[in-house]
């Protein structure tokens, strides 16, 4: 059975930064592209990051410089660290997983999260200003 569990949310004040871990279970062979997505009450999941088992990472615009996903395959757990971070930023972070190359290519899914296939229960990231 594939498990995947996020850790490392919480509470902090704009400018601080956090660590996201999630680490996964059940899988064989190395994943394709791991993702992260944020969601808030009332609006659509929206994609944050993704690394591919190449390690190409594609980011939303809006993180770009303050965020950074790394990881993947040698421990099956990837990490997004967040810098400088924004009221903007609260949500639920949800992990994901797209265990084989399907026929979107990783940097591409931040906008088609039905690619994965697997996801965790989240982590909440509440940034106050």
């Amino acid at each position: 059975q594939v498990q995947v569990v996020e850790s490392g949310g919480g509470s902090v004040q704009a400018g601080g930064s956090l660590r996201l871990s999630c680490s996964t279970s059940g899988l064989y062979g190395d994943i394709y592209c791991m993702g992260w997505f944020r969601q808030v009450p009332g609006k659509e999941r929206e994609g944050v990051a993704s690394i591919s088992s190449g390690g190409r990472t594609t980011y939303l615009d809006t993180v770009k410089g303050r965020f950074a996903i790394s990881g993947i395959n040698a421990k099956n757990t990837v990490y997004l660290q967040m810098n400088t971070l924004e009221p903007e930023d609260t949500g639920m972070y949800f992990c994901a997983v797209y265990p084989r190359y399907s026929g979107t290519w990783c940097s591409d899914t931040l906008t088609v999260p039905s690619v994965y296939n697997y996801w965790g229960q989240g982590t909440q990231v509440t940034v106050s200003s």
